[in-house]
């Protein structure tokens, strides 16, 4: 079964990023990718986002199609990457988003079809 693993950073997680020195951020940044390599087995596609600030929205409730600049969506937790893994089941994606490393929210969604 797919399912996408959505990373979602908050005000403070940025924050805290933000505040860490640079052997620290190193080290951060480092622990993600030692994760992207305990699980390239079951990743089948992963990419990092751009800055909320450089998305662009589709709003279709509205009437007319609306363009705007800026989040996607409202609130303060930001998407900011995913990656598509293979799995047998539920518990298997569970297991695999409980060790992430970095943002402080996971959304795990199984893919259609």
């Amino acid at each position: 079964m797919k399912y996408v693993l959505m990373f979602v950073d908050t005000p403070q997680f940025a924050a805290d990023l933000a505040a860490m020195d640079e052997p620290e951020r190193n080290r951060a940044y480092a622990s993600v990718q030692q994760w992207f390599a305990d699980h390239h087995d079951t990743i089948t596609h992963h990419a990092y986002l751009m800055p909320p600030d450089t998305a662009t929205t589709l709003r279709l409730d509205r009437g007319e199609p609306l363009v705007c600049d800026g989040p996607f969506v409202e609130g303060k937790e930001i998407i900011s990457g995913y990656a598509e893994i293979e799995v047998a089941d539920l518990d298997e994606a569970l297991r695999i988003a409980r060790s992430w490393p970095a943002c402080p929210v996971v959304e795990i969604r199984p893919i259609a079809g």
